[in-house]
């Protein structure tokens, strides 16, 4: 299992959330869309040549964000990934992917 992580927009999340769902991210047992968010701060300074969704090149920005984090087997994580960044707004897209241990390895 992986988990997936990204930080997006607080009104955008409801949108990337559904999609990483629909893509097959989330499923806990009975359950699907499974996901876990919390809300802060994202800052960033556009440099030349991008095109930021929000702000200005050259201007520190301060963005209301929610991180989502959703639980997806190893032969999803791409269909997921692709998910994501087909309706994230912005240009460079935060992702984070890790690789989780499974409890029976514990022993």
């Amino acid at each position: 299992m992986f988990k997936i992580v990204t930080f997006v927009p607080i009104k955008d999340a409801p949108k990337i959330r559904q999609a990483m769902g629909d893509a097959g991210a989330g499923v806990l047992g009975n359950y699907t869309h499974a996901s876990f968010s919390t809300k802060g701060i994202g800052r960033f300074i556009p440099k030349q040549g991008a095109n930021p969704a929000i702000g200005q090149v050259g201007k520190l920005e301060e963005v209301e964000e929610e991180r989502i984090e959703v639980i997806c087997e190893k032969d999803k994580v791409k269909v997921v990934l692709a998910a994501v960044k087909r309706v994230h707004p912005y240009e460079e897209i935060p992702l984070e992917i890790y690789q989780l241990v499974d409890e029976e390895t514990l022993d």
